[in-house]
């Protein structure tokens, strides 16, 4: 019997065998040269990835005071969990591997799947202690290692892919009737490629070790009082009453082992209470301008360790202040007032001149350069002349303004563009330029910028 071939021109069921020519009729119309492979079987499935280890638990913290009784304490971290293993990858579902008229390519293997991550160790248990007596804290015995890490679990491997029975094979393909001028056939040749392994996965990562407890030591028997070394509130409420600000100085020092009873594990750093630094603040509001202007406005204050006060203003005010130190008591007095908002109100005013009496002057509308320093860069660009084509321009300067350069008179700034380093032929009458001038203001650590622009002809 003869291959039935379903979809072509030819009725063939119920018929039990196809004359020829039917039949290389019917596969002419349903088989052609395939562009991509077709792919046959199923693909293996992926190994599963390997669940993490958990991680060590951190040994507890503690805080005694030493009476010359030993003392046994055991802070140590758990150790983490391992990883588990990935999931090896399943082999690919080959079956019969076709052989019609086109290019097939066989199943691919499943992937392994990836080992799953040890579990860091738990940290050593931290203690402060309190002693009167450096000899009572060799009564002290610290067990306070890190828990060990866990293991990285191993990666699946990944299957196998389907192999092809046949790489390469050839069919006879014929169009038209058999006996007449129309009829034609060519050999196509069709190939099979091997699916791909699957790839093994990757081992997991070592968790990492914990580290070992920390040693505090309180020379004193009564509990450190709490420390308030920032505060942030607002100027009204700084001008109504003054501030108090505390610290605990502590030192970092090396050797806590040696210090306690022998065989004691902790970190070699420890920290010691070495003092306290209390400072208050009051502010002495000396500027022309009212606070109420700028009353709901936030402050910052930090005692730092060598009991200097840090202030920190508002981002959107700038203020010019001192800190004055008298006993446990700093006045923060302050002398100038400008918003941000008033420092960039400049404007081009003239552009006038030419050649080396060329000048732009700029204009403070804000009414605030007697106490706002400004400096100025520049970019000159311009035509190559008078007569030349007015589109193209070219950067003749760039950079900083000397302050030589620059007059100021009030409110009024005038730059000698003619005396900066600009070929005189682009400052003569009739040049079209184009200036782009950046100021940079700035009062009391604080700074901004402005950019203005002028464009015309000299």
């Amino acid at each position: 019997m003869k291959n039935l071939v379903v979809g072509c021109g030819v009725a063939v069921l119920g018929i039990l065998s196809v004359p020829a020519i039917a039949q290389e009729v019917c596969l002419a119309q349903t088989y052609g040269q395939s562009s991509n492979a077709r792919r046959y079987g199923t693909d293996g499935t992926d190994g599963f990835r390997g669940r993490e280890g958990r991680s060590g638990q951190d040994g507890q913290s503690r805080t005694l005071v030493l009476d010359g009784s030993p003392v046994n304490l055991n802070l140590s971290g758990t150790d983490g969990g391992d990883g588990d293993d990935g999931g090896n990858g399943r082999s690919a579902f080959c079956g019969w591997q076709p052989r019609d008229r086109s290019d097939v390519r066989a199943a691919n293997g499943g992937q392994g799947g990836n080992g799953g991550q040890g579990g860091n160790g738990g940290n050593g248990g931290s203690v402060t202690v309190y002693y009167t007596d450096p000899t009572q804290l060799r009564s002290l015995s610290v067990i306070a290692a890190g828990g060990r890490a866990g293991r990285g679990g191993r990666p699946g491997y990944g299957a196998a892919g389907c192999r092809c029975e046949r790489s390469y094979w050839e069919e006879e393909v014929c169009t038209g009737t058999p006996g007449s001028a129309n009829r034609s056939c060519r050999t196509e040749r069709y190939r099979c490629r091997d699916g791909a392994d699957g790839r093994n996965g990757q081992s997991g990562r070592n968790g990492q070790p914990g580290q070992l407890g920390r040693l505090t030591l309180v020379q004193q028997a009564e509990p450190l009082a709490p420390d308030n070394p920032n505060i942030t509130f607002s100027l009204s409420r700084f001008q109504q009453q003054p501030v108090s600000l505390s610290r605990n100085i502590w030192a970092t020092r090396r050797g806590a082992s040696t210090l306690l009873a022998s065989g004691s594990i902790v970190a070699d750093e420890y920290r010691e209470f070495v003092g306290r630094a209390e400072q208050t603040v009051q502010l002495n509001w000396a500027a022309e301008r009212s606070l109420s202007e700028v009353a709901n406005e936030s402050l910052g204050l930090e005692l730092l360790e060598n009991q200097s006060v840090r202030v920190t203003v508002p981002e959107d005010v700038w203020l010019v202040g001192d800190l004055q130190y008298e006993e446990s008591v700093a006045t923060y007095t302050v002398s100038e007032l400008v918003l941000r908002s008033e420092a960039t109100q400049l404007a081009v005013g003239e552009f006038s001149g030419s050649g080396a009496d060329l000048q732009l002057s700029v204009v403070d509308l804000a009414d605030k350069s007697d106490v706002v320093a400004t400096r100025f860069e520049l970019r000159y660009r311009s035509t190559e002349d008078r007569f030349g084509d007015r589109g193209r321009f070219g950067t003749r300067y760039e950079g900083e303004v000397p302050a030589e350069w620059v007059t100021q008179n009030f409110n009024r700034f005038s730059i000698d563009l003619g005396q900066l380093p600009i070929d005189a032929r682009y400052r003569q009458s009739g040049v079209r330029v184009e200036i782009e001038l950046k100021a940079i203001r700035s009062l009391g650590g604080q700074s901004a910028e402005q950019t203005m622009s002028w464009r015309g002809s000299i």
